[in-house]
């Protein structure tokens, strides 16, 4: 079932897939380099897009390597821990992990085995957003709607705005403005279109 893909749909992917490899790892110099190469403009996701590139043209890897790990690795636990379980019920492992993977497994999505976090992480789950929004993956039209509403909306716009105000970001305190306007826009978007 394969589909077009619009520009709309492209820069949603692109957002979407920006965001997961921030959570999902430390930027390296060369993605802090890419990232300081970016373009905004004065719109809702434009605004910390632009920050976002100042911010990457004046960091230190190495600075924002030790953050990321005080902000979601930490010695026993970071700052933050970016998993819907978590966010929806103070504890890991839980129903929410359950649920993400009956509807990965429904969507034909296999578990990388090289993964070592559970799949109710917040950057898988961006990920797999961006596959089904920029049709990646064999799903129905109304997949990203679905899975959005089921595995993000609930919980990703706070856990944002807890990265705006964590103690130990800084970096960080800019990919979670852009994380939560995206979150919100996103959320605005499937609610126009229901």
């Amino acid at each position: 079932m394969s589909r077009t893909v619009d520009e709309v749909d492209q820069g949603r992917a692109q957002h979407y897939d920006l965001l997961a490899v921030l959570l999902g790892r430390a930027p390296d110099r060369d993605l802090l380099a890419t990232l300081g190469g970016l373009r905004g403009d004065d719109s809702i996701l434009g605004q910390p897009i632009e920050i976002l590139a100042g911010t990457s043209r004046a960091a230190a890897a190495e600075i924002v390597a030790r953050e990321y790990h005080d902000l979601f690795v930490g010695v026993g636990r970071g700052e933050l821990l970016p998993y819907a379980s978590y966010y929806l019920t103070g504890f890991l492992n839980e129903r929410p992990l359950a649920r993400v993977r009956a509807d990965l497994e429904s969507l034909g999505i296999e578990r990388d085995l090289g993964m070592t976090e559970p799949e109710d992480h917040l950057a898988i789950l961006l990920d797999c957003m961006a596959g089904l929004v920029a049709g990646r993956f064999e799903a129905e039209p109304d997949a990203a709607r679905a899975f959005f509403g089921r595995h993000l909306e609930p919980w990703a716009g706070r856990f944002f705005s807890d990265l705006e105000q964590a103690k130990a970001a800084r970096f960080y305190r800019i990919v979670g403005g852009l994380g939560r306007a995206f979150i919100e826009v996103e959320a605005q978007a499937f609610a126009m279109d229901a």
